[in-house]
């Protein structure tokens, strides 16, 4: 049987995952912040359980983990509020009622609501809102931040072992 048949040529992907994880979650973080669909929750446990069953520089590891996982999910978070920046605002009458009162919302706390930017598909509306709302881009990166670091540390404390 042909190597590319046999499965043999797959030999490369463990090693390269062990070379490449902190790469692979800044990838897949930044993505998953932004419109597009994706999940760095999976990668990220993944990534975890894998650095968790080696005992070299584990502390290590797992904290390379938490910073490359929350910047690359809080960049991929600006960037749809740029995306947000970058849309011309309709008048207030274009929107439907369950709009405004969500852009009222928001106007009206503010960019701590950006803490809640790592939940699934909401969090992204309130990113590309936030940008659309004209929000001070430093204020809105410090909460997003803070709200996607603490969900990737509650992953890791909450992770078994």
């Amino acid at each position: 049987m042909s190597d590319a048949l046999s499965g043999e040529w797959l030999n490369w992907l463990p090693a390269w995952v062990a070379q490449s994880q902190l790469l692979l979650m800044f990838v897949s973080a930044f993505l998953s912040a932004t419109l597009l669909p994706g999940n760095s929750e999976v990668v990220f446990s993944g990534l975890l359980l894998l650095n968790r069953f080696s005992f070299e520089n584990n502390a290590f590891t797992i904290f390379n983990l938490w910073w490359v996982a929350t910047v690359g999910n809080s960049l991929g978070s600006m960037t749809s509020y740029a995306v947000g920046r970058m849309v011309s605002m309709p008048e207030w009458q274009q929107l439907n009622r369950r709009q405004q009162r969500s852009l009222q919302w928001l106007a009206r706390y503010g960019s701590i609501s950006l803490l809640l930017s790592w939940l699934p598909i909401i969090g992204d509306l309130l990113c590309v809102a936030s940008g659309w709302l004209r929000l001070h881009w430093l204020p809105s990166l410090i909460f997003i931040t803070l709200g996607k670091g603490l969900r990737y540390f509650l992953l890791i404390a909450l992770s078994p072992l």
